[in-house]
């Protein structure tokens, strides 16, 4: 997108529009510094510190972002990147890989990190689906991610939303898949996305690993736990050579409501020295602008 064409779209949205965060665009820092270029942990891939998420209100291979419609999310995705966004968070649940596939068109693969998630439920009950089915489930899905993405490989992909303490047993298949689109170098990273503290103190210890997508706020909203139960939890998965990605770090929404919140969110989550990134699900220009602004405030604590 040119730079004509870019002025063009943000005045077309209005100077008195409100955002989700109760924000005029008056009020929304056109150019905020960008958001440092970090290693995720020791997987050797290196990402924006914060990143794009396409997922607020998703299911059903569809969410707040695509339902924006391909030409609105797509040029969100080069905002972003404009803005010196890197890292861009998918999932087959959301049904936005197409939508990252169009902005690459403009913007240069080799220059962004691309996390996508596998949605293993579709395939039925975990316990009543054949060890067979699952691995083959899952080698076609990763072929069909990197076709949808258009890309010879995918930066992260994780198991989607994990619920329960005894996972490790039950997504077996589906990791020996993961483990060998690894080996051909068609996924850099492996890893999960939890929704349970349970599940979560399993991916902190299991060695197969890369990468945790933790739910993380300083209020406990829609997290797997309390604050006071989940940091030991992060704590015991960084010692253990875990990257951790921050998500729900604005409550899913909730907080990004309250009075002051988000500069707290982002003042937390910038304080706990154990997030290598954090994915946040801004779904206007104005949005991710504040969110950078807040994190040139308030540098990252070192581990």
């Amino acid at each position: 997108m040119t730079s004509h064409n870019r002025r063009n779209f943000l005045a077309s949205l209005g100077g008195g529009s409100i955002c989700m965060f109760g924000l005029t665009r008056a009020q929304a820092d056109p150019s905020p510094a960008p958001p440092p270029q970090v290693p995720l942990g020791n997987t050797g891939i290196t990402m924006s510190r914060i990143g794009q998420g396409t997922g607020m209100s998703g299911g059903n291979r569809q969410s707040n972002h695509t339902r924006m419609g391909f030409q609105k999310l797509v040029e969100l995705f080069q905002h972003d990147y404009d803005h010196g966004v890197t890292f861009y968070d998918m999932a087959d649940l959301y049904g936005s890989h197409l939508y990252l596939r169009e902005a690459l068109r403009a913007i240069p693969r080799d220059k962004v990190s691309i996390l996508t998630k596998l949605w293993f439920r579709y395939d039925g009950e975990p316990a009543n689906v054949p060890a067979a089915f699952k691995k083959h489930s899952a080698e076609m899905a990763i072929q069909r991610f990197r076709h949808e993405l258009s890309t010879d490989y995918i930066d992260v992909v994780l198991l989607h939303c994990l619920m329960t303490p005894s996972w490790e047993a039950e997504m077996e298949p589906y990791m020996e898949a993961l483990s060998a689109a690894k080996a051909k170098k068609q996924i850099r990273a492996v890893g999960v996305s939890c929704h349970d503290l349970r599940a979560l103190k399993t991916a902190a210890q299991c060695p197969w690993v890369d990468v945790i997508l933790a739910r993380i706020n300083p209020k406990g909203t829609a997290m797997d736990g309390s604050v006071e139960e989940v940091v030991p939890v992060l704590q015991t998965a960084k010692a253990n050579g875990k990257a951790l990605i921050g998500m729900k770090i604005y409550g899913e929404g909730k907080l990004a409501k309250l009075p002051d919140m988000r500069e707290e969110c982002i003042r937390y989550a910038q304080s706990l020295g154990l997030l290598d990134a954090m994915t946040l699900g801004a779904e206007t220009p104005e949005q991710m602008r504040e969110s950078l602004s807040l994190l040139s405030r308030f540098p990252a604590a070192k581990a």
